[in-house]
Formats: structure tokens, sequence, C-alpha cells
């Protein structure tokens, strides 16, 4: 099978249009169409439906393109690991980690990796859905959870709890609840129904010193956690939050100490593949030295 030609196929089934797919490779439509057409006459098959609205992928292509696919990432991971064999750490990685996580904690640590390491080309993929680092959308990542895939390594960085904060200004306005029962008569900000935290009952706060018959409102409900703690700091009401938002956003003030909501564990994650190139071992070994104790 023609390298190039699979190559070109390879694009257009993830464009899902010629012309989006000579605009990657810097090629003309016309010069696609005719790499795909004749791929297609070398297997003598139809790879793609064509119509009005753009391609679609036949039964054999969509096999063609899940194999292209995963060699395309095998041969992105031998890649990583010829650059590895080097002395110093260098070459492109991207970390992928949660939007809040990202934007709050790891975003401001990035400056001292790279002075560290400057020869790592640093990209950060922040999501709250998952990348596929099997296949290489991402080198490596900071979960709150651990990997389900099994060509996956994972190492257990630290244990976070939630607790209850709220910003000066709204406490200034409203006043301190004393004990759980006084959230009756506070504004309560929580998860929305359509978000997928990790962790059991998200939205615990609302239950924790309430009357059973008596089931709490929220004044507003959010489907992110990092939504909720900017809502937190503009002084709208109280919520439950990962503790290192306190240390990270300064402006929050922890109430009822005594309560205690669910932990959420952090994990570094990379594929097997990766397990000895040295931009993994540096960021994992910066990651452990910047978490051990706690997110600091």
């Amino acid at each position: 099978m023609d390298w190039d030609k699979l190559r070109v196929f390879h694009a257009v089934a993830e464009a899902g249009s010629f012309t989006h797919a000579g605009e990657v490779l810097n090629l003309s439509q016309s010069a696609v169409s005719r790499q795909v057409s004749s791929l297609e006459d070398s297997l003598a098959v139809k790879l793609f439906h064509r119509h009005a609205r753009g391609l679609k992928l036949t039964e054999q292509g969509e096999d063609l393109f899940h194999t292209a696919h995963n060699v395309y990432g095998k041969l992105a991971m031998a890649e990583a690991r010829i650059i590895d064999s080097k002395e110093s750490p260098k070459g492109p990685l991207t970390i992928t980690t949660t939007v809040a996580l990202g934007s709050i904690w790891l975003t401001p640590r990035i400056k001292e990796f790279v002075s560290l390491y400057p020869d790592i080309e640093v990209s950060l993929a922040l999501a709250d859905t998952e990348l596929d680092l099997s296949m290489r959308e991402a080198d490596a990542a900071i979960r709150l959870m651990p990997p389900t895939q099994p060509d996956l390594i994972q190492r257990h960085l630290m244990t976070m709890n939630y607790r209850v904060y709220a910003a000066p200004e709204y406490l200034k306005k409203r006043g301190q609840p004393k004990t759980s029962a006084d959230l009756e008569d506070h504004s309560i900000i929580v998860y929305g129904e359509d978000a997928a935290p990790p962790v059991g009952n998200p939205n615990w706060l609302l239950e924790e010193g309430a009357e059973p018959d008596r089931p709490r409102q929220p004044v507003l409900r959010v489907n992110s956690i990092y939504g909720i703690y900017r809502a937190v700091q503009s002084g709208l009401g109280i919520a439950a939050l990962p503790e290192y938002m306190s240390r990270e956003g300064r402006n929050l003030i922890e109430i009822l100490p005594e309560v205690r909501g669910p932990s959420l564990d952090v994990y570094f994650v990379y594929p097997e593949e990766l397990k000895n190139a040295k931009r993994i071992v540096v960021l994992r070994d910066f990651l452990v030295r910047k978490m051990t104790g706690g997110i600091a």
C-alpha cells in the first residue's frame, strides 16, 4: 500500500473533506482527490461516500482509517522515543488536565518547569473530557481518577478534599454560618445537572445539615468546577471546592471547617511506551515535588 496515498486518505478522513485536507497537507483539492481515487482503485473498493454535504467513510474506509490511525499513533511514539534517546530532555510535551486544575494550579507553575528544561516544548491541553493518550492526543495527563485503559501507567500524586468556601465580600454582606444548619439562610452554588465531576455526590452541600423534608435550592447551578470557583470569588454565594483552589485564589475563606466533603485522588498518567522518555520522567519528578504533602 502506497504510504503517500495512505497519508492523504488519513488526512481526508480526519478533515471530512478534500478541501480541508488539502489545506492541512498544502495540496490542491484536485491533487488530494486524485490520490484518494488512486488508492481506491488499487484496493478495488470505495473508501468514501461522496455527497453534496461532504464525505462519509464507507465500512471499508472506516476499517482502513482506524488501522492507519493506530499506525500513525505508534509512529509518533517511536519518534518520541528517538528524540528522548539523546542526553538532555527535549522535544514536544503535551500535558492534559482539567480546565480548573490546569488554569488555577498547573499554569502558574509551568514557568519554573520551562526554566528548568528550556529544550522541552510544552503545550497544555486543558479539557474536562479525557484525551486519548495511547493515540498521542497528549503525552501525559494529570487526572482526578485512575485510568481505565490497560496500556497506561499511573502514579498517585496526592489526595485532596472538598471544603466549604465563600468570598469576604459575601460574608460581609450575609454573615458567616456557624453550623451546617445555618446554610438554610445562605446562597449555595452547586454543579449543574449535566455535570459529571469525579465524586459520588457532587451536590452534597445541599444536604449537609438540611432537614430531610426541606431540600435546599441553590442560587446557581454551573456545569464546571471552574465556573463554581469564579462564581464564589465574585461574592455570589457559598460552595464546596477542592482545597487547592483556596490556596491559589487568595480571596476565599474556609467556613464550617468541621464539615468535610468527598475526596479526590490525583494521578499522573502516561502511556507505557513513554515510560523511559526523559521528558516524562522530569515532568513526573517535578509534579511529585510540587505536590508532596498536598498541592502547594
